[in-house]
C-alpha cells in the first residue's frame, strides 16, 4: 500500500494538531494498520492550496465546515475525498472514529474512480 497523505485542516491548525495525535495513536495501536502507511499533517484552512497536490484525503475541522465551497474548487479536480468531523467527535478529539470516516470516504472516491475509469 502507498503512503495515505492525509491533511487534517481547521481554523488555526492548532487544536486540529491534537486530534491528529489521537488518530496517529490510533493507528499506532491497531492491530491491523501501520504507521508507516500513513502521513498525516495539521494546517491552517487558508495554506489549503499549498497542500492540494500532496495530499489523499482532507479532514475539516468543524469550525471550517463553512469554508466548503471555497475549498471544494481546490480539492474536487485531484479528486480528493473529504470528511467534515461533527462537532460532538471532534469535541471528543475521536481519532478512531475520525479516522475510519476518512478512510471509508477514500475507498467509496477509489471505488468511484475505478468504475468511472471502466466505463472509459
Amino acid at each position: 500500500m502507498a503512503k495515505m497523505r492525509i491533511v487534517l485542516c481547521c481554523a488555526g491548525g492548532f487544536s486540529t494538531t491534537m486530534l491528529m495525535d489521537r488518530i496517529k495513536s490510533t493507528i499506532h495501536e491497531s492491530a491491523k494498520l501501520n504507521d508507516e502507511d500513513f502521513e498525516l499533517k495539521a494546517i491552517a484552512a487558508d495554506l489549503l492550496d499549498q497542500e492540494v497536490d500532496h495530499m489523499d484525503a482532507l479532514i475539516m475541522g468543524p469550525q471550517v465546515a463553512h469554508k466548503l465551497e471555497s475549498i471544494r474548487p481546490l480539492i474536487e479536480p485531484h479528486h480528493i475525498p473529504y470528511v467534515i468531523v461533527s462537532q460532538e467527535i471532534y469535541g471528543k478529539m475521536d481519532g478512531a472514529t475520525v479516522l475510519k470516516q476518512v478512510l471509508i470516504a477514500k475507498r467509496k472516491a477509489d471505488l468511484a474512480r475505478e468504475a468511472a475509469e471502466g466505463t472509459n
